[in-house]
């Protein structure tokens, strides 16, 4: 599904009237009738319902004003408190206020320095708020008395429905200044933006709800839209497939180079999660004094001893037999419990430097990328990094902060200078092409924010990848996968508990669901 900015669904908007001849005020009544058809879903009868709306001075407003005229129609006691001078209405929006006013539909002006205690009074009594008051342009936050309407309106605690996007929420960042409206659902039109999905703004959209009001789906392709929220569908398509006559090197040969003193743990965890996920030969590359380790821990893998002149991580010694084993393999790994001791610098430079299969490059072996970034250049086969925001601030010279408030972006811009593909973790995983494509992921929850996680989804990217996927495929398909597993084990056992190893085991079932 596309996700746009609200730049982009201006332009969309902007076409669909000037172009293709839809009349502003008809895309604003079919907006009207999918927000009280998605009323109407969850109430039933509206008769004697008591609903107040709150309207802005634009086409959100607008869209307001259109809805209590259709609330008002199925039986509904509607009350439009609208937070701006009726004088300043114009446009489509003035029609319908027009309309309303018409009909006799009781609409309250409510401006700076006004009394609550009749909104307050109104919304005691109500059934459903509307949330009409900004839409997706919104910027700078929501202070002064408008603010105040929103603090009293979450205070009150009544349903809240948001036309478009929760008051408050910015419709391109997600970030929130001032006060903003918590909606059990919101109906956004044409497609969704980009503040429905990203933190904070998504914890305040409630279910979100994409209404069709009839804009053409051949007008997007006028315009260059690179940016999706992944699905089920999507990757219920990319998922590989089995066949019958088949056998183990059907399904990829996979080589994980992992492994120092202590961090045994990180390898164990990206093989299970990379055979769980249908690899057909497991390979893991590992220091030699730790090498029965593995042995131990994932009988079904081939282990590679390799040298570490007994220090218990690898040494620049081993280099000459890890290039040769790569020339055998499909998808190559490397970084998880690596460390960054000594050579281990000059191995994970090497391999990205030799490897000619796709890559993944996670945990430590992102921290020594990020000492000398130039060496992706000289990759010769496509590299998927999967950074938390703490190593996204290393490989990038940001901070944390920076890189929170534009995850998209700080994703797609390194992705487009590194020739890389990016998955940047954390809550809404982000996967940002070297084309400039983006992918938001829906999946995951606050369960998974333990040690290991990270470990599990390079061993499930690097099996999509080994079994022939493209490797932007097998990353889109692999956060997908991996948050979907957080969710059916929290499901379960709750988040407090969830472990990254049950992630790694409930692989096999979640790609049942999906296929």
């Amino acid at each position: 599904m596309k996700v746009v900015t609200p730049v982009q669904m201006r332009e969309i908007d902007s076409y669909t009237i000037n172009k293709v001849g839809i009349p502003g005020i008809v895309l604003m009544e079919n907006a009207a009738v999918r927000v009280t058809d998605e009323i109407l879903k969850d109430y039933g009868s509206l008769v004697n319902k008591n609903i107040v709306l709150l309207a802005g001075k634009g086409n959100n407003g607008g869209d307001a004003f259109a809805i209590a005229r259709h609330l008002c129609n199925k039986g509904a006691n509607t009350v439009v408190f609208i937070l701006a001078a009726k004088k300043d209405i114009s446009g489509d929006a003035r029609i319908n206020l027009d309309i309303l006013e018409n009909m006799g539909v009781e609409t309250v002006e409510v401006l700076e320095g006004n009394d609550l205690t009749d909104m307050e009074k109104r919304l005691e009594r109500a059934d459903l708020v509307v949330d009409g008051i900004f839409g997706t342009g919104l910027k700078g936050g929501v202070k002064g008395f408008r603010g105040n309407v929103i603090k009293l309106v979450n205070q009150k605690n009544k349903p809240v429905i948001a036309v478009d996007i929760p008051s408050g929420v910015d419709g391109e960042t997600g970030e929130i200044e001032g006060e903003c409206i918590k909606a059990y659902k919101t109906v956004t039109f044409g497609y969704p933006k980009f503040g429905h999905f990203l933190h904070p703004g998504c914890e305040f959209v409630g279910e979100l709800v994409v209404a069709d009001i009839s804009i053409p789906d051949s007008v997007a392709q006028n315009f260059d839209i690179k940016s999706y929220v992944t699905d089920k569908e999507t990757v219920s398509r990319l998922i590989p497939g089995r066949k019958a006559d088949s056998n183990k090197g059907d399904y990829g040969r996979v080589l994980i180079i992992t492994g120092s003193t202590g961090m045994t743990g990180a390898g164990c965890l990206a093989g299970t999660a990379s055979l769980r996920s249908g690899t057909g030969l497991l390979y893991l590359g590992v220091p030699k004094t730790l090498s029965f380790i593995y042995e131990c821990n994932l009988t079904e893998a081939v282990t590679l001893p390799l040298e570490d002149e007994n220090k218990g991580f690898l040494t620049k010694e081993c280099i000459p037999m890890l290039l040769e084993y790569m020339e055998k393999m499909d998808a190559v790994a490397i970084g998880p419990g690596l460390s960054t001791k000594e050579d281990v610098e000059d191995v994970v430079f090497s391999v990205v430097e030799n490897c000619k299969v796709p890559m993944v490059i996670d945990a430590d072996g992102l921290n020594l990328i990020s000492r000398n970034l130039p060496v992706l250049k000289k990759a010769r086969a496509p590299v998927v990094l999967t950074p938390h925001p703490g190593e996204m601030a290393r490989l990038t010279g940001l901070s944390i902060g920076e890189i929170q408030k534009r995850r998209v972006g700080t994703a797609r811009e390194f992705s487009e200078k590194w020739g890389v593909t990016t998955v940047l973790k954390g809550a809404k995983t982000v996967v940002a092409s070297y084309d400039g494509r983006v992918f938001i992921n829906p999946t995951g929850n606050s369960g998974m924010s333990t040690g290991g996680t990270g470990d599990v989804l390079t061993g499930i990217i690097a099996s999509f990848i080994g079994q022939g996927l493209d490797p932007v495929d097998a990353a889109v398909a692999g956060v997908y996968l991996h948050g979907l597993c957080g969710d059916r084990v929290a499901n379960v056992k709750g988040e407090h508990g969830l472990v990254a190893g049950d992630l790694a085991e409930e692989i096999p079932y979640a790609i049942k669901s999906l296929i």
